[in-house]
Order: structure tokens, then C-alpha cells, then sequence
């Protein structure tokens, strides 16, 4: 393959209907209360997410794939986002990305997974924390308005305003008016974006309870993680099934054709993080612009400089 501009075939974003959730890597959409026959939203009830990618155990976060493997078929996925992040810049677009789910469903690692081999400055990462009493006053859109892209530039947003269809919905930290008036405005407001040029792309990912739970576990027994933890977390696992019909309301309002939700089913962190990044290049034909290996000068040497003696700098003690 030429490295001069080869094209990179990968298929154009391919529109789906509105109350039709596209699933990564699964051809059902994946139910999240168990024995439900379907709800009012219009989305059809299906088998339970561990009927189908299997449940894995504690210790073997993604069975099926071997670490090795996991490895190699990321580090190419790390090439190709490396070439798409070229190309963002070349055509000077505007992309933002969100990512939604329950908590300890794996949309942290997957972000992770994304931008640890791309340019800060160009890929941003938004998470931002509870509103400030100011910003309860403002309109609801606006303190993320003010982190969307400009021209080349890609921001992911690890939850964003669907946080009103979700936890504040469930959680009751906005009036059913406020709730209703989401609804009503987030579809237009999405449109919008799209119509001024941002390529939105949204992602759920899609956790059963069982899977939840042994992360909670997890985290609760690793005491570097057990700060991502929360009050607010354990308040949210007894509200379960509250969440799931939260969810599917908000599918069956904002799964528009401009800017369709995909699920992520996420039993399986390392399965979910290279589902998720393949589908993401899959929705740009993008071009192979990275720059060519190069042959470095000689470095130029300069005998006048005269090197301060070591002990005059405060030197890191040398433990290891």
C-alpha cells in the first residue's frame, strides 16, 4: 500500500431510523431488565446482554481474548486512530464523540484506549464535574456548548448532557418540567450541531447487572480504585430497573438520523474498547495522510558550553 495518500476504505456513516439503536459488534439490541416483554418506548424487548457475549469471570476480564491478542489487534486499531486524527486535521473537521452507560460500564478504559496514542491538542477529553449554582441558572446546553470543537479538533465526552435523561432523571436533581423540556429540545439542539458542521457520534455502553455488580466488587477490594466509588454510585445500583426505562425513553426521543445512538455491549472491557474503536473508523473514509520516516541531521556541537558542577542541583533521590 502506496504511504502517500492511499485511501483508507472503511465506508461512509450509514443512517439509521430513529427507535432502530444500532448495536457494535452484535446484531440484537441488548435488553437490560431482565424479563421485561418490552416497554412503551417502541424499543423491542431482547435477550439479556450476558446471553450474548457471555459473562466473563472475575479474573479473566475478557474471555475468549487472550492478552496477547488484545494487544496486537489494538496497537493496529492505535495506527489506523493515529491516520484518522491526520485526516481530522487535513479536512479541518469537527468531531465530538460521547460516551454514555451506567457506572462500571467501561466507558472510562475505552476513552483511555482511544486517546493514549493521540496529540492532547488535537483529541480532548471532557468530563466535567456537578453544575455550580451559577450554572443551574443558565440555559441547560450552555456549559457544554462552551467545550464543543473548533476546526480540526476531536472532543470525547465521558457523560454529557444527556446527564438530564439519566441520573438527574432518576435521581430527581431536575423537575419533570425540566425533564420533559430536555426531551423536547435535545433533538433540535443535536441537529444544530450537525448543521453546523460537527460530526456528533454517540455511544452507550451497555452493561448487564451481574457484570456491574463484580466491578463494584472490584473496585471495593483494589484500593486504587476504590475512589471511583461514589455515595451516588450505590444509590444508582438500587435504582436499576429506574434506569433502564430512563434509557430507553431517552433512546426513543434522541435516536435520530442525524445522530443515531450505538450500543456498546460491554460485559467484555477489552472486547467493548476494540468494538467500539473499529466501529469508530469505520464511520469516516478517512486517508492514510501520516507523514513519511525521516533521517535526523547530525547534531550540531557547540565545545564552548561549560556544564554547572551536579551538586549544585537538587537531584530526585535515586531509590530505584
Amino acid at each position: 500500500m502506496s504511504k502517500d495518500k492511499t485511501k483508507k476504505n472503511r465506508g461512509k456513516k450509514q443512517a439509521i431510523p430513529a427507535s432502530s439503536v444500532s448495536v457494535v459488534g452484535v446484531t440484537e439490541t441488548p435488553n437490560e431488565i431482565p424479563g421485561d416483554t418490552g416497554t412503551s418506548t417502541g424499543i423491542a424487548a431482547t435477550p439479556e446482554l450476558s446471553e450474548i457475549v457471555g459473562t466473563p469471570d472475575l479474573r479473566v476480564p475478557s474471555k475468549g481474548l487472550s492478552r496477547r491478542e488484545y494487544g496486537r489487534r489494538l496497537a493496529e486499531l492505535h495506527i489506523e486512530l493515529v491516520k484518522l486524527q491526520h485526516w481530522i486535521v487535513h479536512e479541518k473537521m469537527k468531531v465530538v464523540i460521547i460516551c454514555e452507560g451506567r457506572d462500571a460500564a467501561g466507558k472510562g478504559g475505552t476513552i483511555k484506549r482511544i486517546t493514549e496514542c493521540l496529540n492532547p491538542r488535537i483529541c480532548r477529553v471532557v468530563a466535567l464535574p456537578s453544575p455550580t449554582e451559577r450554572e443551574k441558572t443558565q440555559w441547560y446546553f450552555q456549559r457544554y456548548v462552551a467545550h464543543l470543537p473548533a476546526a480540526a479538533e476531536m472532543v470525547i465526552f465521558d457523560r454529557s448532557w444527556y446527564n438530564r435523561a439519566g441520573v438527574e432523571r432518576v435521581m430527581e436533581f431536575c423537575t419533570e418540567d425540566q425533564y420533559r423540556e430536555f426531551l423536547r429540545s435535545c433533538p433540535e439542539f443535536e441537529r444544530m450541531l450537525v448543521r453546523a458542521g460537527i460530526t456528533l457520534i454517540k455511544y452507550w455502553f451497555s452493561v448487564s447487572n451481574e457484570e456491574q455488580e463484580r466491578r463494584f466488587q472490584r473496585r471495593i477490594q483494589d484500593p486504587t480504585k476504590r475512589w471511583k466509588l461514589s455515595p451516588m454510585d450505590m444509590q444508582s445500583r438500587e435504582r436499576w430497573v429506574e434506569y433502564s426505562k430512563a434509557k430507553d425513553e431517552m433512546f426513543a426521543v434522541t435516536d435520530i438520523k442525524q445522530a443515531p445512538w450505538y450500543v456498546v455491549p460491554s460485559d467484555s472491557k477489552k472486547a467493548a474498547r476494540l468494538n467500539c474503536i473499529s466501529h469508530l473508523l469505520s464511520l469516516f473514509d478517512y486517508e492514510d495522510l501520516t507523514p513519511a520516516p525521516f533521517d535526523l541531521p547530525p547534531r550540531k556541537t557547540d565545545n564552548s558550553y561549560i556544564r554547572p558542577p551536579i551538586h549544585d542541583q537538587t537531584i530526585v533521590p535515586q531509590i530505584y
